[in-house]
């Protein structure tokens, strides 16, 4: 089985990544998961490989606009082997956790005055 797991950012270099010319070179039997951010896959090229069959199935946790709108070609209701989740694939126990300890850390060293994490 053949899986394209996508992870990167968005950017001008990674908008429409996967587009319909990138998603005809994927094999019939691939399956497209997009677990980074919503616009880096054509939204409609992908509808239209999934309707045709020229890809086996694909799952998405991001749109390319959240809150989803009426008119997002990936939440029409024929479209087959799709997989829409609500942008939740962080959501792990462990990654809850890390974000629990990270906000620790960071009131500890304000405290002290050694701020963590800061944005220049």
């Amino acid at each position: 089985m053949d899986v394209l797991s996508l992870h990167c950012p968005l950017n001008d270099d990674t908008r429409n990544l996967i587009d319909a010319r990138a998603l005809a070179k994927m094999k019939p039997q691939a399956f497209l998961i997009n677990a980074a951010r919503g616009g880096i896959v054509d939204e409609a090229a992908l509808a239209d490989a999934l309707r045709e069959g020229r890809l086996a199935g694909a799952a998405t946790d991001v749109l390319s606009v959240e809150p989803p709108r009426d008119g997002n070609p990936l939440l029409d209701a024929d479209i087959p082997n799709l997989i829409v989740t609500p942008h939740n694939a962080w959501g792990s126990r462990e990654a809850r956790q890390r974000i629990i300890d990270q906000t620790v850390d960071n009131i500890e060293a304000f405290g002290r005055g050694e701020p963590l994490r800061t944005v220049n």
